[in-house]
């Protein structure tokens, strides 16, 4: 999933909290960090790419944003990871737990 990929980088991660608190500039969020605008532009393309931000015109200004739809794919995934996972514990907690009730009868 290329949206799991770009929030690898913690400066993109860094980025997507910023935007969740609001819409920004790119020059808001340079302001944010310790890394120059190019970098930050470069950030702003992954994300782009990835689907998890977007860009429009306000005039000369280029204001960034989270992109909902993005976002949503990455909490289906989750939600598609966490019920297998949660079958697979459920599973094997029963079997635990009939392996746990079998030695206590074999017990004297």
């Amino acid at each position: 999933m290329h949206s799991l990929e770009a929030l690898a980088d913690p400066t993109r991660r860094r980025i997507v909290e910023l935007l969740s608190e609001r819409e920004r500039t790119a020059g808001e969020l340079v302001e944010s960090f310790d890394i120059s605008a190019p970098a930050i532009s470069q950030h702003l393309n992954v994300l782009r790419a990835a689907g998890l931000v977007s860009t429009r015109a306000d005039g000369q200004r280029r204001i960034q944003s989270l992109n909902r739809a993005g976002l949503d794919e990455i909490g289906r995934w989750l939600e598609t990871t966490r019920a297998f996972w949660s079958r697979r514990l459920d599973t094997l907690e029963r079997e635990l737990r009939a392996e746990d009730a079998k030695a206590r009868r074999k017990s004297p």
